[in-house]
């Protein structure tokens, strides 16, 4: 066995359908590296960057993703995500505006703001900058 199903989806839609020779996922407590017939398990996601393999090329796709679960079997990967976006999806203009106001509510010193909630979202506008820019 040299590919396994893979089946990326959100609230709104399935994202990728396909068969795949390897992945990255942003697991909760770091990224795992997928290959055919991998040992099953089930792994909460970050935010991070999903990066895949596919086709007799290998050729490379990636995808901003944050959180959700990955269900890995031997033959199938299943990533049920709250967002994932292809380069070409994500309005970079927006993410450097979302980067900027997250990095003002951290260095504010102000006390009421949701440092996690601001980390979060930090970190979700620099994945989909740095996703955008590998397109």
């Amino acid at each position: 066995m040299d590919t396994f199903q893979l089946e990326i989806v959100t609230p709104e839609k399935k994202v990728v359908d396909t068969a795949a020779t390897e992945i990255q996922i942003p697991g909760k407590n770091g990224y795992l590296g997928i290959l055919p017939g991998h040992a099953p398990l089930i792994t909460e996601l970050a935010v991070g960057e999903v990066a895949f393999r596919v086709g007799n090329n290998n050729e490379e796709q990636r995808l901003a993703v944050a959180w959700g679960f990955a269900e890995v079997l031997p033959d199938k990967v299943t990533i049920l995500a709250e967002t994932a976006e292809r380069p070409s999806e994500i309005d970079v203009d927006r993410a450097r505006k979302s980067k900027e106001r997250a990095e003002q509510r951290l260095t504010s010193g102000d006390s009421n703001v949701d440092v996690e909630r601001s980390l979060n979202a930090l970190q979700k506008a620099e994945t989909r900058l740095e996703v955008a820019g590998k397109s």
